[in-house]
Formats: structure tokens, C-alpha cells, sequence
């Protein structure tokens, strides 16, 4: 039977949390004496009061978390944190609409970057830290955030670790799960650090470059200014940023080893031979082309616009230098393929991981070798070792749920009156976690135009795939709630 009271206990608990960084936010607004201020201050309070008394009701409850519990967890976790998330731009009425503010804040938690808003920069400080920080919150995870504190009260961890962290099989870097909750969050403030200070030498305000470091470590996008990354117009500051978008969409693990001085585990790593050659390779394929049909454009100007777009696109990033739907139809293609990819297993990336994509290829190929030989055994080998059936099966699932989704999804945004190009633009963007897409919602529009139906639709679809699918779709499973 589900622990509800364990639930609503460490809801309770991460309501508080949000409360602080609104608090520090509210700082920002102060600090700039905008409008925005009591809002922040509201909604904290909003926050600190419901997540005491959820706290406080349910202290004395037993601290176990089954599996059952900890998917529930997860996933209501997202939810809640969008609900009073919001809060600051609909009470502010820097978004009026419910509606908007909500889509607005289930994109940035899911690092989506997907947005409504058409003048970013008549926004308030206090609003656009905000956007920034709930991504850069969403980017490594709520949860991974929480297991650094949980322990605390006695509540264990790894059920939540497991529901959350992306990819088909996720790593420990310590035994204690605590523990690796604070490696991964310490190696992401670093690099957030790292390149706040970058950005700033390369001639972004200080407010800017934080704010950019914030949502390119989460792979969000979203952005100070409404020309995204564009309206900066300097190559130092996209060279800084593609780095960082990189380095985000690498599993954390590797990075953890960097830190640690183990540089051969990283070069021997499958997974980042074929992230890395799919960047490389796709860069040089789309920067060619560009160069031999872009007229006035230098070899350096085509190589960082395709190489900018690329790691954007394959890592979720969503930032924008350039609309990709105006180049040649080929390229728009390209991009349009890249939204399927997605970062590295354990990393913030969203789309389907390129684990998964290798996993398949490979259990492709032995298969047709099976077939030649069948009473061989050929396991699927995945950085020279055997790869269990299990962890096949997953990948398989995942990959026909995902694409089962998407088709589903894109009849529904037709039927809502929109064209293949939007539809499936939409779809893919959002179950991504992307931010720009196809025809009205590419990376020279916005979400502003879909209708309230649709927002919230894609709303789920932002969650459904942040949290790697199964751990929602469990949720509507009747196996899922039998005793």
C-alpha cells in the first residue's frame, strides 16, 4: 500500500526548499528595486506555509521509500514545484494568463526552454533570474538535490535516484547515495562558476552571464533576451557557450572522473565516442553546406553557426544563433533529426540518450548476425561489456513508448488545427525537453499562439519527458497501485 504520508512528508520538505531560492530571488529584485518584489516574497511565504504544514503533519512518519513510493514522489514533485513555481509570474502579472505561467514553468523545471513570452526584455530582473534558476534547479534535478538532504531526516534515497536520473541504468559515484547527490551538485556549480565568469570577461553584464550559465548547464535555453544567444553578436561568448552546452550533455560521471584526474576512463567511454562523433561529424556535414550555399558567409561564421546549432539541438539545449528552418531543406532535416538524440545518459540532457541510440544499433546488427549464425551467442556489447537482456528490453521499450508518444501526440496537435511541420515540431520539441521546433514554433517563434488545451497538453508531455517516460506512464498502470 503507498506511504502517502511519506510523500506528502518530503513535498513538504522541497516546498521549503523552493521557498529559499524564491527568497534569493526576491534579494535580486531588491537589489534592482523593481515591482517584482512583494510578489517573491508572497509567494514564498505561499510555499513555506503549505510545505510546514505538510512537514510538520507527517514527522513522525515511518522513513522508508519503496519503488512505489518513490515514483510517486518524483513525479509529483515536478507538478507541485510548476504550481508554485508560477506563482511569481501570474501574481505579478508579468504572465497574466494561469494558463501561461504554468507552461512558462513546467518548461523551465523540465529545462525545455520552450516559451510564451514576446518581449523577454521588458521583464523584470527578479522574473528572469527566476526563469534561469528553476531551470538550472530542473537541470540537475530536484530529487538529486534533495538526497543531499533527505538523509538528514532518516529517509533513504535510492528509489528516488533511480525514478529520476536519466538514462537506462544510472551511476553511483559513492556507495552512499547521499553522497553522490553532492558530487554531481558540486561538479555542476563549478562549471556553472566556471563559465558565469567567462561570459562576464567576454562583455555580458554580470546579471547575463548568470544567468546564461544557469540555463546552459540545465540545457534549457531560456535566455535574457528575446534574440536568444544572437543578440550578444560576439563569437567568444557562442564559443564559451558551446563548450559548456557540451560539457552539460556529457554524463556527469565523466566529468566526476576528469575532476579525479582519470582522463583514460573518458577517452575509452563508448558513449562519448559516439556523442562526440555526432557532434563532429554533423557539424562538418551542415557547416559545408552552409558555407557552399550561405553566399557572404566566412568558412569561421558557417563552421561556429552549424557547430552552435548542432551541440543546441543534440544536447536540448534550445539556445539559437541562427534559424535553421531558413536554411536549405536538407539542413532543416538534419536539425529536425538531431531533436530525437538527446545528451548523454546521466547527463541533463533531454531526447532519447545516445546510449539508448547506440544500444539499438548495436542489438540491430547482431540480430541480422543471428540470423546468419542462430546457435551463436552474441551478446550486445556496450564499452566491452556484455549488455543484459534486461537492460535491452528497457531500451527497446523506451524507445517504441517514445515513438508510440510522438505519433500519438502529433495527431492531437493537428486536430487542433496545426500542419505536420508545427504538429510534430511541438511534439518533439516538448518530449525533448528542446525548446525551439518546427513551422510556428521554431526558433523565430514561440508557444504564445498554441491554444490553452494545447499548452497543458504539452505541459505533460515536458514531464513525461524529463522524467524518461516510464516512471509517468507507471503512474497509470492499475499493476502499479495492486498491493
Amino acid at each position: 500500500m503507498l506511504n502517502v504520508r511519506i510523500v506528502l512528508l518530503v513535498l513538504g520538505l522541497l516546498l521549503i526548499v523552493e521557498a529559499v531560492f524564491m527568497l534569493i530571488t526576491a534579494g535580486v529584485s531588491a537589489i534592482y528595486g523593481e515591482y517584482d518584489l512583494p510578489y517573491f516574497l508572497w509567494s514564498a511565504l505561499i510555499c513555506i506555509s503549505t510545505g510546514g504544514i505538510l512537514f510538520g503533519a507527517n514527522m513522525k512518519v515511518p522513513r522508508s521509500i519503496g519503488k512505489r513510493e518513490g515514483y510517486v514522489i518524483v513525479t509529483m514533485v515536478w507538478i507541485v514545484f510548476s504550481f508554485f513555481g508560477l506563482l511569481p509570474f501570474w501574481l505579478s502579472k508579468a504572465i497574466p494568463s494561469f494558463t501561461d505561467a504554468f507552461f512558462e514553468t513546467m518548461s523551465g523545471f523540465t529545462t525545455t526552454g520552450s516559451s510564451i513570452l514576446e518581449d523577454i526584455e521588458a521583464l523584470p530582473h527578479g522574473i528572469l533570474f527566476w526563469r534561469s534558476i528553476i531551470q538550472w534547479l530542473g537541470g540537475m534535478g530536484i530529487i538529486v538535490l534533495s538526497l543531499a538532504i533527505l538523509p538528514v531526516l532518516g529517509v533513504g534515497g535510492m528509489q528516488l535516484f533511480v525514478a529520476e536520473v536519466p538514462g537506462p541504468v544510472p551511476d553511483k559515484l559513492h556507495p552512499r547515495i547521499a553522497d553522490t547527490a553532492k558530487r554531481l551538485w558540486g561538479i555542476y556549480v563549478v562549471y556553472t562558476l566556471v563559465e558565469t565568469i567567462l561570459l562576464w570577461i567576454g562583455g555580458m553584464t554580470f546579471f547575463d552571464a548568470i544567468c546564461h550559465s544557469f540555463t546552459t548547464m540545465a540545457t534549457g535555453g531560456y535566455s535574457t533576451k528575446q534574440a536568444s544567444v544572437a543578440y550578444f553578436d560576439s563569437a567568444f561568448i557562442q564559443y564559451v557557450i558551446i563548450i559548456f552546452m557540451f560539457v552539460a550533455g556529457v554524463n556527469f560521471t565523466l566529468s566526476y572522473s576528469a575532476f579525479n584526474g582519470k582522463f583514460m576512463r573518458i577517452i575509452k567511454d563508448e558513449e562519448f565516442k559516439y556523442y562526440t562523433g555526432f557532434v563532429l561529424v554533423t557539424t562538418i556535414l551542415v557547416a559545408v553546406v552552409l558555407y557552399v550555399s550561405g553566399g557572404d558567409s566566412s568558412v569561421e561564421k558557417s563552421f561556429r553557426d552549424a557547430l552552435f546549432q548542432v551541440v543546441s539541438l543534440i544536447t536540448t539545449t534550445g539556445y539559437a544563433t541562427a534559424d535553421y528552418l531558413v536554411w536549405v531543406p536538407t539542413l532543416a532535416i538534419v536539425m529536425f533529426m538531431l531533436m530525437f538524440v538527446g545528451g548523454s545518459a546521466g547527463s541533463t540532457g533531454g531526447g532519447i540518450k545516445v546510449m539508448r541510440i547506440v544500444i539499438l544499433l548495436k542489438n540491430a546488427y547482431y540480430e541480422l548476425r543471428r540470423l546468419i549464425h542462430p546457435n551463436a551467442v552474441i551478446p550486445v556489447r556496450y564499452n566491452s561489456k556484455a549488455v543484459s537482456s534486461t537492460v535491452v528490453t528497457n531500451v527497446l521499450a523506451f524507445i517504441v513508448i517514445y515513438m508510440l508518444i510522438v505519433g500519438i501526440s502529433m495527431i492531437i496537435m493537428s486536430i487542433m488545427g496545426y500542419n505536420l511541420d508545427t504538429s510534430i515540431g511541438a511534439v518533439a520539441t516538448c518530449i525533448g525537453n528542446i525548446g525551439p521546433g518546427l513551422g510556428e514554433v521554431g526558433p523565430a517563434a514561440n508557444f504564445a499562439h498554441i491554444p490553452d488545451f494545447g499548452k497543458w497538453f504539452l505541459s505533460l508531455l515536458m514531464l513525461i519527458g524529463r522524467l524518461e517516460i516510464f516512471t509517468v506512464v507507471l503512474l497509470f498502470s492499475p499493476y502499479f497501485w495492486r498491493n
